[in-house]
C-alpha cells in the first residue's frame, strides 16, 4: 500500500536557522490576493546563534490583539547578542502577523485562530499553514518554548506566567521551574478550557517544555506588564541554559486552576457591572456581576455568583457580554508552592 506523500510546506525562510550570529529575516508565505497577485504574507524572525546549547523558542502574537509579548519579543531581537547566548534562541514577535497588523484576534483574511489550529495543513488556510510550520518545522528544532499571551479585547488578567499540568511530571516540573524564574507577580497552574488545536499542546506532546502567560488585557499595553514581559523573557533564557547571567528573582504568589468550577459564564447578553475587582478574595457563591439587560429600562439585573473560593484573576473585557462569554476566572491560591 502506498503511503500519502506529506506535501512540503509552502514556508520559506529568509534566515538559516543553524548559522552563527545574529540574522534578522522572514517567514515569508506566498500568498495571492486583489492587491498583490504574487503577494506575501512575511513574518518577522530573528535566530541569535553561538555554539552548542539548547534551543529556545519565543513567540508572540499567536492572537493579533495582544501586545506585551511582541513588545518583549522585538525589544529581545534588537538588543540580545550572540556572546550572551549559549545556544539558539528562534523570535517570533508575530506569530500570525496577518491578525498582528490588524490588531484583532483571529486572521482578518481567513478568520483563523492560530491558537487552535494545530497541527495545520500545508494546503490549508494561510491560518493552517502557518500552524503547520511551526508544528513540522520550529517546533522540532525546539527545547523551550515561551508564547506570551494577553487578555486581547475582550479579558483581563492579574498578569501571570503559567504552565499546565502533564501526566509527564519530569516536564511538568520542569515547565514549572521555568515558570518560576520568570518571576510575574502570578504564576498559575493552569487549567484550559478549549485546549483542542492549541500551540500549547502540540508543544507538550512533542516533549517540549513549554511555559505561557496572561499579562493584563483590555487590547494595549501599560508599562507595568511590558516591564514584566521584558524581564520575564530574559529570566527563562538564564534558567533554561540559553543566555548567560543570573535571573533576577522576583516575588510570585501561586495559583491554581483545577476544574471548571474557575470559570463563570454569562447566560444572557447586556451591560456587566462586575461587583469585585481583579485581585479581590472572594467567596464561593458570592456575586461577582450583575448583567443588566439593555432593551428597556426598568427590568432587574441577572446575577451572577461566583463556584468557588479564591482570587479574582481574570474578568470580562469590555462593558457589554454576549451568552456564552466567559465574566469571571476565580483560582486558588496555593501556598509555598
Amino acid at each position: 500500500m502506498l503511503q500519502q506523500m506529506v506535501r512540503p510546506s509552502p514556508i520559506s525562510a529568509t534566515v538559516d536557522f543553524d548559522a552563527e550570529g545574529v540574522s534578522h529575516g522572514f517567514l515569508r508565505l506566498p500568498y495571492s490576493r486583489d492587491d498583490a497577485a504574487w503577494g506575501s504574507v512575511m513574518i518577522p524572525v530573528t535566530v541569535v546563534r553561538n555554539g552548542i546549547g539548547p534551543t529556545a523558542l519565543l513567540t508572540g502574537g499567536n492572537h493579533g490583539d495582544e501586545y506585551e509579548g511582541p513588545i518583549a519579543l522585538f525589544d529581545l531581537a534588537h538588543s540580545l547578542r550572540p556572546e550572551e547566548v549559549t545556544g539558539r534562541v528562534i523570535i517570533i514577535p508575530a506569530m500570525n502577523q496577518p491578525a498582528f497588523g490588524a490588531g484583532t484576534r483571529t486572521s482578518p483574511i481567513d478568520r483563523g485562530n492560530l491558537n487552535r489550529s494545530f497541527p495545520g495543513r500545508p494546503d490549508g488556510t494561510v491560518t493552517e499553514k502557518i500552524a503547520d510550520y511551526f508544528q513540522r518545522v520550529l517546533l522540532p528544532m525546539a527545547d523551550v518554548v515561551l508564547d506570551f499571551h494577553s487578555g486581547g479585547k475582550t479579558l483581563d488578567f492579574l498578569p501571570f506566567c503559567a504552565a499546565h499540568v502533564l501526566a509527564d511530571k519530569m516536564q511538568q516540573d520542569r515547565a514549572f521551574d521555568l515558570v518560576r524564574a520568570f518571576g510575574a507577580p502570578y504564576s498559575v497552574k493552569m487549567l484550559e478550557i478549549d485546549a483542542v488545536g492549541m500551540y500549547d499542546t502540540a508543544a507538550e506532546e512533542m516533549g517540549k517544555l513549554f511555559v505561557t502567560t496572561e499579562l493584563g488585557g483590555g487590547g494595549t499595553a501599560c508599562g507595568r506588564t511590558a516591564t514584566i514581559a521584558i524581564r520575564g523573557a530574559r529570566n527563562l533564557l538564564i534558567a533554561a541554559g540559553v543566555m548567560q547571567g543570573e535571573v533576577a528573582p522576583q516575588p510570585t504568589q501561586w495559583l491554581d486552576m483545577p476544574d471548571a468550577d474557575c470559570f463563570t459564564f454569562a447566560e444572557d447578553a447586556g451591560l456587566i457591572q462586575f461587583l469585585a475587582d481583579l485581585g479581590d478574595r472572594v467567596e464561593a457563591g458570592q456575586p461577582i456581576a450583575r448583567i443588566w439587560p439593555t432593551g428597556r429600562t426598568g427590568l432587574p439585573p441577572r446575577e451572577l455568583c461566583t463556584s468557588r473560593a479564591g482570587l479574582f484573576t481574570a474578568r470580562h473585557f469590555p462593558g457589554l457580554v454576549k451568552p456564552g462569554d466567559c465574566v469571571a476566572v476565580v483560582a486558588v491560591e496555593i501556598e509555598g508552592a
